[in-house]
């Protein structure tokens, strides 16, 4: 029988070995630990959830609120006001907001197409980058955020906050201990019950949008009534499909959990299979990823629940059993599926944006930084790029290409729109 580490002994431990990595003196001159931190949140509709997790955190002010949506903005300032006694100023374009030079970082929830440009232009303004997954349109961006962190000198994070969740932690440390021995397979799943989105119709675009702001980075079309705010994910010109919206959460957790960086294949099956709408993006599929020496797949029904099935998160199989990763924390089976040990631990975003505001302050280490992010981020470009093509790739990660594919190598990256392209 696999016996755990008493939960005490590992928080001791593991406290311990994060202190001794976590000073990063590059920031300590700059940010004094106890430094009152003033940030700025673009994208209001997710980023309510940083507004509200912010408002728990000490030693920080919210100065800026940012989009295109008044309502939005109206909504959280209104939020801030009933906890503080202030209310942060309102903005709809990010550029402006930037301008300020007392903002210490930026939280970034705005669409995935937003994730890279605006990141790009706050670290070259000179600020911190919180941003949402999956941080990259494309797989060019992929390479252009962790660029843009580099050559301004400033911390970015995913949030992908599993990364910082104890109870996720210490799941991830039973494997490395190798309480299931070698790890040789990774399997994932995501379910849903979405409805369809229709076909969109051409409409006046509302009073309270600033419609070509909303569009920003990528090349303009006329607006339609079932675009804004979330169908966008499911057309490939503005999102990801569900692979970048949801798929990358678990993806992380497998490529974190098998120990690896990039795979050399990459197979994706799947379609647009429940209703007849204007969704280009699949709704019942399978990614598959091959690593040589391990395998991962992530499976996803976004409209279709199969209650019928049940599953956690993450499903690692080793040598000498498995281990389950659901909610904010993991359970261990032996070969005959006998539960030997469990563990949990607190979750939800305050505990993935303080490690972010400790990094900044130079107390700690960032759980999720933007390069190691950019990994999991890519697995779901690579993924939506096999689809699109329709046949399996094969990577080479040395020169961060794909091989011998011309056409998967225009999906690589995206046209901008005059004047928006990034620049690093």
């Amino acid at each position: 029988m696999m016996n755990p580490m008493p939960r005490r002994r590992f928080l001791r431990a593991t406290g311990a070995s994060m202190a001794a990595l976590s000073t990063f003196s590059l920031w300590s001159a700059e940010n004094p630990p106890n430094r009152r931190l003033r940030v700025a949140v673009m994208g209001l509709g997710r980023g309510l959830d940083h507004v509200r997790a912010l408002l728990e955190l000490p030693g920080v002010e919210i100065a800026w609120l940012c989009d295109v949506d008044t309502r939005r903005t109206d909504r959280a300032a209104e939020t801030v006001a009933k906890q503080t006694n202030y209310r942060p100023q309102g903005q709809k374009d990010i550029r402006k907001v930037l301008e300020d030079k007392t903002t210490d970082a930026l939280f970034i929830a705005a669409p995935n197409f937003w994730h890279t440009p605006a990141t790009v232009l706050a670290c070259a303004a000179g600020k911190h980058v919180y941003v949402e997954k999956p941080g990259s349109g494309t797989a060019q961006e992929s390479q252009m955020i962790v660029a843009a962190a580099r050559k301004y000198g400033r911390l970015v994070q995913m949030g992908n906050q599993r990364r910082s969740f104890p109870g996720i932690i210490e799941g991830m440390n039973r494997l490395r201990e190798g309480v299931i021995g070698r790890v040789i397979t990774a399997r994932c799943w995501y379910t849903n019950s979405r409805g369809s989105i229709g076909r969109g119709q051409p409409a006046a675009v509302p009073e309270w949008l600033d419609y070509s702001l909303w569009q920003g980075p990528v090349p303009e079309r006329p607006y339609k009534d079932n675009l804004v705010h979330y169908n966008w994910h499911w057309m490939w010109h503005w999102g990801n499909g569900e692979l970048g919206n949801n798929g990358v959460h678990y993806l992380d957790l497998a490529r974190w959990g098998l120990g690896v960086d990039a795979p050399r294949q990459v197979a994706c099956t799947g379609g647009r299979y429940h209703f007849n709408d204007d969704q280009e993006t699949p709704d019942t599929g399978v990614v598959t990823y091959d690593f040589g020496h391990c395998y991962a797949t992530w499976e996803w029904s976004s409209c279709h629940p199969r209650p019928t099935e049940k599953y956690g998160l993450v499903h690692f199989y080793g040598e000498k059993g498995s281990l389950i990763f659901e909610g904010a924390g993991y359970r261990i089976l032996d070969m005959k599926g006998v539960e030997v040990a469990k563990g949990s631990g607190p979750a939800g975003d305050k505990v993935h944006i303080g490690n972010f505001l400790d990094a900044i302050r130079g107390d700690a280490k960032l759980t999720s930084e933007i390069a190691e992010a950019q990994k999991s981020a890519l697995l779901c470009h690579l993924g939506n790029i096999a689809w699109r093509v329709g046949r399996t790739l094969r990577y080479d990660a040395a020169q961060e290409r794909i091989v011998d594919d011309a056409q998967a190598m225009k999906l690589w990256q995206r046209e901008y729109r005059p004047g928006w392209a990034p620049k690093v």
